[in-house]
């Protein structure tokens, strides 16, 4: 219970703000440690020309509140010039970017969550911003799936 607790407090401070539900949650469960499994996101993410602009904990606030946690952490990371056109074009996206990666250990394991892109293509109807929500779709898949070939 105090795991779905963590799990959902965790989730509910990435996604605040998002219009989105479950269903727009791509999730995969790694069967390596969780430092394996970081330092596999942060290699995949660079390998598909992503830059990773930083790593944040999460587990700090949720230890000082009393809870047990195992590791969690965000990892934001985009493209400068393409986080910045799209920003400039549609400012309400600024919330949304760069994209994250959360990473949790659960015992041996450790699960990676993000929100699908191509969910975003039914509040921003733009042809163009449709075509980099598809493309960061695919890339995410990329990077997860080298993730865990990477075992």
């Amino acid at each position: 219970m105090r795991r779905a607790l963590t799990w959902f407090l965790l989730l509910a401070a990435w996604l605040a703000g998002a219009p989105l539900a479950a269903s727009e949650l791509i999730m995969v469960r790694s069967t390596q440690s969780f430092p394996e499994t970081m330092l596999a996101v942060q290699k995949a993410i660079s390998d598909h020309g992503y830059t990773v602009s930083r790593v944040q904990r999460v587990d700090v606030g949720l230890t000082a509140s009393g809870y047990e946690t195992d590791r969690y952490r965000v990892v934001f990371f985009g493209r400068a010039e393409e986080v910045q056109a799209i920003t400039e074009r549609h400012p309400e996206m600024i919330p949304y970017l760069p994209w994250k990666i959360v990473l949790f250990a659960e015992e041996e394991e450790t699960l990676m969550v993000t929100y699908d892109p191509e969910s975003f293509s039914a509040f921003f109807p733009d042809e163009a911003l449709a075509r980099t929500f598809a493309t960061w779709r695919e890339d995410i898949h990329h990077i997860l799936e080298q993730v865990l070939h990477a075992e």
